[in-house]
């Protein structure tokens, strides 16, 4: 058995066919031309593919120093290739999805669950995402070469009620000094020249490609084809409620009877101290489950516990898709549909808004609108075709979260992979090991 596993040919037969797997997988047939190298690494070995190392060394071994790069290139390269194609490390950086998914948790995307999506930005430092390590904006790629779209097959697809990490759809362009902020709200409510001028408040602007825009985690909602509203916060799609889910909270406003509320009560009830938020003595904000109302219900000094809701018609001018057209905010949005690929819509000046930034950003084709009249490449246009998917994706945290309600729809292009699992958990709020929330460790996404 030794003698076959080091056998040259065997092992040529071995990586070879590991190697013409993964090329069927991309479907792109030119990497075949790879199998030479491969050849030659293993039967004919006229080439030095390997130039760090010594061809012939002393008593055929390598110095330390030859392992160790040898070792950090070989583990540079599996791990690159294992993030590319098959699982990525994530963390959850804010409470958007409290309390299905925490602050400090720590989790393994599926690429393969939907199929890894292949790097339009190839060329990039190892192990980052969109900048450099100790700097504040140097891009931690080059634009040298740059593919187009390509999934590659994967287990299924987008399902209702995924967690999904995704790229920002607002995130090709970025003021680089409020990076988490979505530059396309911050033109709606500043003005774009403002922006652009201040560099104090804003910084530079800055363009990033797809797969380089900020990475976020959501519950997607509503899939192609499907029809999504709200009413009075709670979710329809395809005209009926979604399935419950037990980590979804709202705001709720809390009066007591003058009586402050203890705060590690609030924490043993699940509250954290950064959701602690005081109205007046008597009055709190929290966001809570419907088993953390039921027990502030409890408590001997609170007399009432009201969500927060906004009334049908009080227009959020930061709700998408931006016009007094659509009225709707936080709580009350929608009838909306999911647009799927190769339908077809019928454009109007009254719907424009909703499929624009689709029409003119995503699927990249100059739209125009001149004296009523919409024009896409130049073209009159009073009908449009989607070249992609898109989903709706929102957060289990459902006033305090920004999602689909506020910049609308994201791009299957933009769909990075599936939330899978839960490897570590850290409380940041408490010190080592108090923080480590051992019931977390190793738990599936749900």
């Amino acid at each position: 058995m030794r003698q076959l596993l080091t056998n040259k040919w065997f092992k040529f037969i071995f990586v070879g066919l590991l190697y013409s797997l993964w090329v069927i997988w991309l479907e792109n047939y030119w990497w075949f031309i790879g199998l030479a190298v491969i050849f030659d690494m293993y039967i004919t070995k006229k080439v030095h593919w390997a130039f760090w190392k010594k061809k012939n060394p002393p008593n055929g071994k390598q110095t330390k120093v030859v392992e160790w790069v040898d070792a950090i290139i070989f583990a540079i390269i599996a791990a690159t290739f294992i993030r590319m194609f098959f699982i990525e490390a994530y963390t959850i950086p804010t409470p958007s999805m409290e309390k299905s998914m925490l602050v400090g948790d720590f989790l393994f995307v599926s690429k393969t669950a939907y199929g890894p999506n292949l790097p339009e930005t190839p060329l990039s430092f190892p192990f980052v995402h969109h900048t450099l390590p100790l700097t504040k904006n140097t891009p931690s790629y080059l634009t040298w070469i740059k593919n187009d779209y390509k999934r590659i097959a994967g287990f299924g697809d987008v399902k209702n009620n995924d967690v999904v990490v995704f790229n920002f759809p607002e995130g090709d362009t970025v003021a680089t000094n409020q990076p988490t902020q979505s530059y396309y709200n911050l033109v709606r409510n500043y003005g774009r020249d403002r922006v652009w001028s201040d560099k104090r408040t804003f910084g530079e602007i800055i363009s990033r490609p797809v797969d380089k825009c900020e990475n976020y985690i959501k519950r997607c909602i509503a899939i192609p084809g499907d029809v999504i509203k709200i009413i009075d916060g709670q979710v329809y799609v395809n005209d009926k409620k979604q399935d419950p889910i037990a980590g979804i909270q709202y705001d709720y406003i809390v009066t007591t009877n003058g009586a402050a509320i203890n705060r590690r009560t609030l924490e043993e009830i699940g509250i954290s101290r950064a959701d602690q938020q005081v109205f007046n003595g008597s009055q709190f904000l929290f966001p809570m489950t419907d088993e953390q109302v039921k027990k502030v219900e409890k408590l001997s000094n609170v007399n009432s516990v009201k969500r927060v809701n906004m009334t049908a018609g009080n227009w959020d001018h930061n709700i998408f898709p931006f016009s007094e057209k659509y009225p709707w905010n936080v709580d009350n949005f929608g009838p909306l549909q999911i647009p799927k690929k190769g339908q077809t819509i019928q454009l109007s000046m009254d719907n424009l808004p909703v499929y624009e930034r689709i029409i003119d950003t995503y699927e990249e084709h100059d739209l125009a609108v001149k004296d009523s009249t919409i024009y896409i490449d130049g073209q009159v246009a009073t009908q449009f075709t989607f070249g992609m998917n898109y989903y709706w994706m929102m957060g289990d945290n459902r006033h305090n979260s920004a999602d689909s309600r506020y910049w609308g729809f994201v791009p299957e292009d933009h769909v990075v992979g599936k939330a899978v699992f839960i490897w570590l958990s850290l409380d940041k709020e408490k010190s080592f090991p108090a923080n480590i929330r051992w019931s977390r460790l190793f738990s599936f996404v749900h």
